[in-house]
């Protein structure tokens, strides 16, 4: 993770469709950046509410990678968000932080704030954590 905020390693291809970038982690979170522009946009010419999810589960995804240790890797089992208000064009930065990790599972939670600071949508994901090639079809 921290190779990529250096600009070292590319983002995953997501980021790129999107157009997120990650600007900071840590041991258990993570910031990106995201610029709303037009063609995000929803018929009723707001930022698609599903753009505003990506953003926070990548976010998340990100803060949840920083605990992993070798030979694990995870994978989303539940994804929730609230959308607090519309959003046009912009600077959005996505705060995600690992409020819980155990064993098998954790809980992250991400706020999405405008250029104002003001909150955007809130979200939380249940991730689970998969060792030695769990979760692999054979």
């Amino acid at each position: 993770m921290a190779a990529m905020v250096r600009g070292e390693v590319p983002p995953p291809p997501v980021a790129q469709l999107v157009g997120f970038r990650p600007v900071a982690a840590g041991e258990g979170y993570a910031v990106l950046e995201f610029e709303a522009q037009a063609r995000h946009h929803n018929p009723m010419g707001t930022v698609h509410g599903g753009i505003l999810c990506d953003v926070a589960d990548a976010a998340m995804g990100f803060a949840y990678a920083t605990t992993l240790k070798d030979g694990e890797t995870f994978t989303t089992v539940e994804l929730k968000i609230n959308f607090l208000r519309p959003v046009r064009a912009g600077r959005l930065v996505a705060t995600a932080r690992v409020v819980k990790r155990g064993r098998t599972l954790g809980l992250v939670e991400c706020d999405v704030a405008d250029e104002d600071g003001s909150l955007v949508a809130r979200a939380s994901s249940t991730c689970m954590t998969l060792r030695d090639g769990a979760g692999r079809r054979r």
